[in-house]
């Protein structure tokens, strides 16, 4: 018996690790355009707007595959899920790499988008059903800072290696990387019968109907405290995901005049910032008992940030990297709005209410991305780089970085009509 516990526990460990490792490469994938995008608009002879909807594709996709994956899920179980996953993104990933003009590369980042949504709801899945439950917000959170070294990855060790290898390359060698992590899921994972040979439970036999899916996610949709948490989620996370996904690299070495390795490491350093901020946010809260002041005082101090770009003022290096670390810990208070979705809504339903709220801020990333290039697009005067591609002035880069600032400071408004749930649940089934 102690073997076959031990096989169980090394098989659960192993299957952990592989969705982990899946997680990764999502959020490298997620962030990658903005390490190369140079190297973007160069290969496709693009524009700021046609660069922002290449980007934007990946959240196009994961926005409408949230609730669907959760479904798909728990009726299917994440064994097939990842399996299927791996293949359609490393489809995806060896398309885009291969892509000779700009519509491959949109249907190749579609293909990504839609492997990598899997990922997060399938790996929260492995852990609740697979591991004690008294441990699931430890390693939740531990894999969610594992997870943040891809979008690390994305920022200047991706950019060093486009410079050896090319862009091309990388991305051809994801995709066998993304199928080799979908076997691999496939494989430590098994299906409850398996459990008496040693192998991690991973999912039951189909339960949901339309009926239940449908009443349930109308019942979130239709309690009022949960679209408070959607809007702050929006207007935090939506902002930086613009931002961070794309645009930082060109606004630091066209407005602040940065060599794009540094640019690349300023970009490195938000994510890990980020990351770390991510268990940070969620320890203080648990600790102080309250939700809504951390969210409150920390999404505050991220708009307020953003006036200091919109200023366009000349930063001292040492400044403009502690300003990008202070961006990324403090932003990271959107990871709070899961909880607060899940803690104002019914317990059963916590998969569909923290989908939604995951929901809102892809979706404002979908729109913002492509949004800021048609408008430093609108604003171009003419100028060209000695490559040929765009240069875009100051002015430019300022204009559209009013909507973000603007969507940061509408996330921060909105956490004040969040309700305080001192870290318990306090749904009530209506009388």
């Amino acid at each position: 018996m102690s073997d076959l516990v031990r096989r169980q526990r090394r098989r659960r460990i192993l299957a952990l690790g592989g969705v982990i490792a899946a997680y990764v490469l999502s959020f490298f994938q997620r962030f990658a355009p903005v390490g190369i995008a140079p190297d973007l608009i160069l290969a496709f002879n693009t524009t700021a707007s046609s660069l922002g909807v290449l980007a934007a594709t990946y959240f196009y996709v994961y926005t409408v595959m949230q609730v669907p994956t959760g479904i798909l899920v728990d009726t299917l179980g994440p064994r097939l899920i990842l399996l299927l996953g791996g293949l359609v993104g490393g489809v995806g990933s060896l398309l885009f790499g291969l892509a000779p003009n700009l519509d491959l590369a949109l249907l190749g980042r579609t293909l990504i988008g839609l492997g990598v949504s899997v990922t997060f709801i399938a790996m929260l899945k492995i852990i609740a059903v697979s591991f004690d439950e008294r441990r699931f917000a430890s390693l939740v959170g531990l894999s969610v800072l594992i997870g943040n070294l891809g979008s690390v990855l994305a920022g200047s060790p991706l950019s060093w290696l486009a410079q050896i290898t090319g862009w091309r390359g990388v991305f051809i060698g994801l995709a066998g990387v993304s199928l080799l992590l979908g076997v691999a899921c496939w494989y430590w994972l098994r299906e409850p019968s398996d459990e008496t040979q040693g192998l991690p439970a991973t999912t039951g036999k189909p339960r949901f109907d339309r009926t239940v899916v449908l009443s349930g996610l109308l019942s979130v949709l239709g309690n009022r405290d949960t679209w408070p948490v959607v809007a702050a989620n929006f207007g935090i996370c939506g902002s930086f995901l613009a931002f961070a996904g794309l645009w930082a690299t060109p606004f630091l070495t066209q407005v602040h005049h940065l060599p794009r390795v540094v640019s690349a490491n300023h970009v490195s350093l938000l994510f890990a910032a980020f990351a770390l901020g991510s268990v940070f946010v969620g320890t203080l809260s648990d600790r102080l008992g309250r939700r809504k002041p951390v969210l409150v005082a920390s999404s505050h101090l991220y708009a307020l940030i953003w006036l200091i770009w919109l200023s366009g003022s000349p930063l001292p290096l040492s400044l403009s990297y502690a300003l990008f670390a202070l961006m990324g810990l403090v932003s990271a208070s959107f990871t709070l709005t899961w909880t607060c979705a899940k803690e104002v809504n019914p317990p059963l339903l916590s998969g569909m209410s923290t989908s939604v709220t995951n929901m809102g801020g892809f979706l404002a990333a979908a729109i913002l991305q492509p949004l800021v290039g048609w408008v430093m697009d609108w604003g171009w005067q003419g100028g060209l780089t000695a490559t040929g591609a765009r240069l875009y002035t100051p002015e430019n880069f300022q204009a559209s970085l009013l909507l973000l600032a603007g969507t940061a400071s509408f996330g921060a408004l909105a956490t004040w009509r969040i309700r305080e749930t001192h870290c318990r649940n306090v749904w009530h089934a209506p009388a």
